[in-house]
């Protein structure tokens, strides 16, 4: 499998001349999008889902059942559920947004393992309980800790880590949690800058 970061959340997920596009939003480049056979969505926010970008695309766009996305069709996907797209076999783990604060935001998130191989949890750090090849570990959010994502790849323990969620840190805030990350866990952590692959 290969795996593309790009800026923010998204990220491009090819095998085999397949290709499925996960949290392509807003701040993600519009080109992530080329060739996609499928999209998931992890959750409602615009920084990870561009329902301009989406309603025209017309690919199967799959989402949290309960996710007010407006604009574009899904189909509903529950904690727990499988299911194929773009011939990739996705299970959907997790439940609920992180908290920032006061309870809020409360809005479904769900986290995707593709194929066994990937995990993105998109905003929120769910646990999945089953071996994780690449975990994409959220970098940054108002949500966040940064002992709470060297927590969070401890104990999910993949063979590799990219860090995703990270459009709002500058040169210095991304060194510091590159540094951070690379330091604390042994799992081979790797940055991606937008574009690249592994």
């Amino acid at each position: 499998m290969r795996i593309t970061k790009y800026t923010h959340a998204c990220v491009r997920l090819e095998a085999e001349g397949r290709v499925l596009i996960v949290d392509p939003g807003t701040w993600s480049e519009a080109y992530a999008l080329k060739g996609a056979d499928a999209v998931l969505v992890t959750h409602e926010h615009s920084d990870h889902v561009d329902v301009l970008r989406l309603a025209g695309l017309g690919v199967p766009v799959y989402a949290p059942a309960g996710a007010g996305i407006t604009g574009v069709d899904f189909t509903p996907v529950t904690p727990g559920s499988t299911f194929s797209a773009a011939g990739f076999e996705v299970q959907a783990v997790g439940g609920e947004h992180a908290t920032i604060y006061g309870g809020l935001p409360d809005c479904p998130n769900l986290g995707y393992i593709v194929d066994g191989a990937a995990y993105h949890p998109g905003d929120s750090l769910h646990v999945p309980g089953v071996p994780v090849e690449t975990l994409l570990v959220p970098a940054q959010g108002s949500w966040l800790k940064m002992r709470e994502a060297i927590d969070f790849v401890k104990t999910v323990n993949p063979d590799r880590t990219i860090p995703i969620h990270d459009a709002q840190l500058n040169e210095r805030g991304l060194e510091s949690i590159n540094g951070w990350l690379a330091e604390e866990t042994d799992n081979g952590y790797r940055y991606l800058a937008p574009g690249e692959h592994i």
